[in-house]
């Protein structure tokens, strides 16, 4: 027995001796890079975070000087008092600025937010567009500085993609190291803007990467702490909304309640989401119909919006006032009803338009007032079973701003962290869950990956669908003189028959042919010219079915790794 236990120790000693050696030359061929990684990370983080100030100090400060406001959280209140003349020309101005901006800038005149950082995560490598990035954060600013009613957050996230690309272009970072250190540059402009650093680590994660990989945890949390440092140096360690009453919830009786405003709250988000791809559209058909200058588009937005803020005020900006009265019960039914409607319109003419800015902060708006109102009516059936009105703000502020962006984790996290009541979780949770599952039904998961795929970018399914227009014919196929190729007659009747790719197309156009014919082969023919021009090479079905899956796996192992 004595034998037994000290062979037992030996063995214990000798496997731990084995395990600390592994472990110290990991440590020593790997701890430095993994720590001058980490160390990349924070200062993106810092970057990022004094971007996010930066961008909200300056809307401060330019929406102060246009407006004339002292303070411009109370821009609502401050307006109501303008002449309507002033109401109208100022956002007017300030679209006209944007147009020229976007048309000198941008080759489509189109302001980039966070769709195309989740492009840029799934189809480049981690990378964003710099210059058309900058000119969009630039627009965004005059946007919301002069009366567009969209949120800061989507030229925040992508002005930080900017940063993170500069990065990632001079280090020469592979794809894997490129979407680290975009989900890096996200989590800190998300925690800078809202003093929210769980909530700016799972947006990441969970919007822009769309997986929760261990190894892109802990650069992303870095970041992410440090982009709230920056926030809370300048704005101290408070809240983005004081609560005026505490919620309650009354436990299982009420819970009911909240499935049934997380259904309606989806079906808001729908109908806002909706609105601004139905506003788009009616737009660019107007400005083809009537051969308008496309720098003049966002123009007639800022015109339009002019008008509706000589009656409705509250649509100015990212709508912090509305928010916090709705938040704190004060308003009326018939006025949460209204303000809802005419602030879905404003953010539908501003998007439609193109003069930038993100939906978040109006999704937080229209979610808090859809709760409200269903909350005074909900209280007020059954009083005797019900906690406060303004709980259901909460919820519905969550549950409606969840579904727009098709992240209920990180924005039930956001809302907690937003308000600091964290006794309301359950009420959230429900809410954003039952509004989740039934606008992603309606939608392509979010507004964000509904814009992807209105442009033929198919994100929303996953790798499964848009690895496909990663890979390309023209480095898949075998070039003609391979043993395995068919004669030229061969091909040459292929093609004459149309079942034939360009060597600059993807995958996404060759396998619907080989679906379709049940061939084994196609020919690859040159990228000028029509689709009789020189044949290049022959595409195999089964080199395609082979990289397709090769490139499966690796998008598998980055996920899990």
């Amino acid at each position: 027995m004595k034998q037994l236990i000290a062979q037992a120790i030996r063995f214990q000693l000798s496997d731990g001796r084995q395990s600390l050696k592994t472990a110290w030359n990991v440590l020593r061929r790997q701890g430095p890079s993994q720590f001058q990684f980490w160390l990349i990370a924070l200062l993106i983080g810092i970057a990022a975070g004094f971007g996010a100030l930066f961008f909200r100090k300056a809307i401060t400060a330019l929406q102060g000087w246009a407006y004339g406001a002292e303070d411009v959280n109370y821009i609502h209140s401050f307006a109501a008092g303008l002449p309507w003349y002033v109401l109208v020309l100022i956002p007017t101005l300030g679209g006209l600025i944007v147009g020229v901006i976007l048309h000198r800038f941008t080759p489509d005149a189109r302001v980039r937010s966070v769709a195309d950082v989740i492009e840029g995560a799934a189809l480049r490598e981690g990378r964003v567009e710099k210059r058309e990035g900058l000119a969009s954060a630039l627009a965004s600013l005059i946007t919301l500085s002069t009366g567009g009613s969209t949120g800061r957050e989507g030229p925040v996230v992508h002005l930080a993609g900017v940063f993170s690309t500069w990065v990632s272009d001079r280090i020469r970072a592979d794809g894997i190291t490129g979407r680290d250190l975009l989900g890096c540059a996200v989590a800190a402009a998300v925690s800078a803007s809202f003093n929210a650093p769980i909530a700016g680590a799972l947006f990441a994660l969970e919007v822009v990467l769309r997986h929760f990989a261990v190894h892109a945890f802990a650069p992303i949390v870095i970041a992410s702490v440090a982009g709230t440092v920056i926030n809370r140096l300048e704005y101290g360690d408070v809240t983005e909304f004081e609560l005026m009453t505490p919620g309650a919830l009354q436990f299982y009786v009420e819970l009911p309640a909240f499935l049934i405003l997380g259904c309606l709250c989806g079906l808001v988000a729908v109908i806002m989401m909706r609105s601004l791809f139905f506003t788009d559209r009616v737009m660019t058909n107007v400005q083809s119909t009537l051969n308008m200058p496309r720098w003049l588009r966002p123009a007639v937005s800022g015109l339009l919006l002019g008008v509706i803020a000589i009656w409705f005020p509250h649509i100015i900006g990212v709508g912090y006032e509305t928010t916090v009265l709705a938040l704190a019960g004060t308003l009326t039914f018939y006025q949460c009803f209204m303000f809802a409607i005419v602030k879905t319109a404003a953010v539908a003419i501003t998007a439609g338009g193109r003069m930038g800015g993100g939906v978040f902060s109006p999704a937080l708006m229209i979610g808090a007032l859809t709760g409200l109102s269903f909350g005074l009516i909900a209280t007020a059936i059954l009083p005797d079973v019900s906690g406060t009105h303004t709980l259901y703000a909460f919820a519905g502020m969550g549950a409606v701003a969840a579904a727009v962006l098709g992240a209920p984790i990180s924005t039930t996290m956001i809302v907690f962290e937003l308000t600091g009541d964290w006794q309301i979780g359950i009420a959230v949770m429900i809410a954003v869950s039952t509004s989740t599952a039934l606008a992603s039904k309606m939608v392509y998961r979010s507004f964000f990956l509904t814009q992807l795929e209105n442009r033929d970018i198919h994100c929303a399914a996953g790798p499964q669908a848009y690895v496909l227009s990663l890979l390309h014919c023209g480095g898949i196929m075998r070039p003609i003189g391979d043993p395995k190729c068919p004669d030229q007659e061969t091909c040459a009747a292929l093609v004459g028959q149309g079942n034939c790719v360009r060597s600059v197309s993807t995958l996404e156009a060759a396998l619907p042919i080989f679906d379709r014919t049940e061939l084994a082969y196609i020919p690859v023919v040159s990228a000028s010219g029509d689709d009789s021009g020189e044949v290049l090479g022959v595409l195999f079905h089964i080199d395609v079915l082979k990289a397709y899956n090769k490139a499966l796996i690796a998008a598998s192992e980055e996920e899990h790794s």
